[in-house]
């Protein structure tokens, strides 16, 4: 999931970490079918900013995938405990012995919030919506020749060639969800929502997002009877609403008091690694931008350990590569270190005459990417570049994003789980999330090995040596792997934090 799942902040699978904020009238969903469950209490939880739309099929926006978590299902989900997929609409699967055939079988009595029921036609259309209408996520398809539905209970996906990662593709997060069949025809998707998960969208307008238990939910009625996603930009402002009683569970708290939180009794505090990157990317169609050297000379003035604590205080882990150091697939390349004289004088081998000006996006609703900014800024001062920060909401953002406007930006990639999340879509030509327009042939014939490589080893050797050309040629420049950091009401049970930052509150009881 970029926070844009970018989730750029991007979901799982791959989010974009980047929010929408705004104005706008209440929308109400026009839902129907069974009405609330659940124990009857509604959990109010405060995040950062405000979905950009409900479409699982487009949006690459965490803001929108915390809501659409709770709303919809995919085939398969990532476990809670270790992330490794196990059934969920489809209760089992078997892959053919040359492993291009994976046959699924659904779960039966599955209802969507409208009562209607969930069968194979649902699946297929909704992969053939993402695939035929090139969406967001239609890249995770690429090896996708076909998807059938012999019988209403089944499904069978035939591939092009063998692609190991194939669960992870269709159910690391909201991003590949099930939608009724022709639900696209039949609803506005931006604004409503008829899912299979275990709360129904009801409304949501600038302020806030209302979701209500679906009683009929095939994994049983929620412990709440609903959930209100409510808006809390400042981190200080939602910790207060906390601790206050005003909200129940929080994902905004302030970095440099995640410590002094850890003995307060007021609040129930977790942290957990998380599976995450947090990055700077240029637009090579911007010169000087598209020259090697100045994106080099950069990487090179920026100290990654000072911008980590200053975003995050301690709660993150300087990075050069995208991949955590606690995953099989980390690589330990780290070409940048700090130096200033190097920095100048790649500069001056371009030709770059200082000084330079570089305005760099980033979002007042993620608010450590201003303060991390501004660390960036001071270190690529003394090399002769002058930073212009471009605080923006996060829609502008986004669409600047899309539009190619922009010099440099700054944001993350959330719920990554396997190795081609972290890269493919994000630095292979023309991938549907390389902004930067980046194109290294070399890089693409790797990233379309490790797509297809059924051996874990080599798969890892064919990773490391993409990402080792991703870095030096600083199509992405890495910073750090965050925590994950939540805190919420003491007395408030079955929540369970995640690295993936999936935030799903089906079995969460109030006090």
């Amino acid at each position: 999931m970029r926070s844009t799942r970018s989730l750029p902040v991007v979901v799982a699978g791959v989010l974009l970490v980047s929010a929408c904020g705004g104005g706008g009238e209440s929308v109400d969903t026009g839902a129907g079918g069974g009405g609330g469950g659940g124990g009857g209490d509604t959990l109010v939880a405060a995040v950062s900013a405000q979905p950009d739309q409900f479409d699982p099929h487009v949006t690459t926006a965490y803001p929108s995938f915390q809501v659409l978590e709770n709303v919809y299902d995919t085939l398969v989900v990532p476990n809670a405990e270790d992330l490794t997929m196990e059934p969920s609409l489809a209760e089992s699967w078997e892959t053919s012995g040359d492993g291009l055939t994976w046959t699924f079988t659904l779960r039966d009595g599955v209802t969507f919030h409208d009562g209607s029921e969930f069968d194979a036609a649902d699946v297929v259309y909704s992969y053939n919506r993402i695939i035929d209408e090139e969406l967001s996520n239609s890249f995770r398809f690429q090896n996708v020749a076909d998807v059938t539905a012999p019988d209403p209970r089944t499904v069978v996906i035939t591939l092009s060639q063998p692609t190991p990662n194939l669960l992870e593709r269709i159910g690391s997060f909201k991003g590949m969800a099930i939608l009724p069949e022709n639900a696209a025809d039949e609803l506005d998707l931006t604004t409503e929502a008829n899912g299979t998960g275990p709360f129904r969208l009801e409304s949501s307008d600038a302020s806030r997002t209302v979701l209500t238990a679906y009683e009929d939910h095939w994994g049983g009625a929620a412990g709440v009877g609903g959930v209100e996603f409510r808006y809390i930009t400042e981190p200080a402002a939602a910790l207060t609403a906390l601790q206050s009683g005003e909200v129940q569970w929080t994902d905004n708290v302030p970095p440099q008091q995640i410590e002094s939180l850890t003995g307060d009794d007021t609040v129930e505090l977790q942290t957990t690694p998380s599976v995450d990157y947090w990055y700077l990317s240029m637009n090579y169609a911007r010169p000087p931008f598209d020259d090697r050297d100045v994106r080099r000379a950069i990487s090179f003035a920026i100290d990654r350990e000072a911008v980590a604590e200053a975003a995050w205080f301690g709660a993150a882990q300087p990075n050069q590569t995208a991949i955590p150091e606690d995953s099989f697939f980390h690589t330990d390349y780290a070409p940048f270190q700090p130096d200033p004289d190097q920095a100048r004088q790649l500069l001056e081998q371009a030709g770059v005459q200082t000084p330079l000006t570089m305005g760099l996006m980033v979002t007042d609703e993620f608010p450590e990417t201003v303060t991390a900014a501004q660390v960036i800024a001071s270190q690529l001062e003394p090399i002769g570049i002058n930073v212009e920060i471009e605080t923006l909401d996060f829609a502008t953002w986004l669409d600047r994003q899309g539009q190619g406007d922009f010099d440099a930006f700054y944001l993350g990639w959330l719920g990554n789980l396997d190795p081609a999340a972290y890269y493919q879509e994000q630095h292979q030509t023309d991938g549907p999330n390389n902004y930067q327009g980046y194109s290294n042939p070399q890089v693409d014939q790797l990233l379309q090995q490790g797509a297809t490589e059924t051996d874990e080893t080599a798969r890892k050797q064919v990773y490391d040596q993409a990402a080792q050309l991703i870095v030096d040629d600083v199509s992405y420049l890495y910073l750090y792997n965050p925590d994950v950091v939540q805190a919420w009401a003491p007395g408030l049970s079955g929540y369970q934090i995640r690295a993936d930052k999936a935030i799903n509150f089906e079995t969460v009881e109030l006090p």
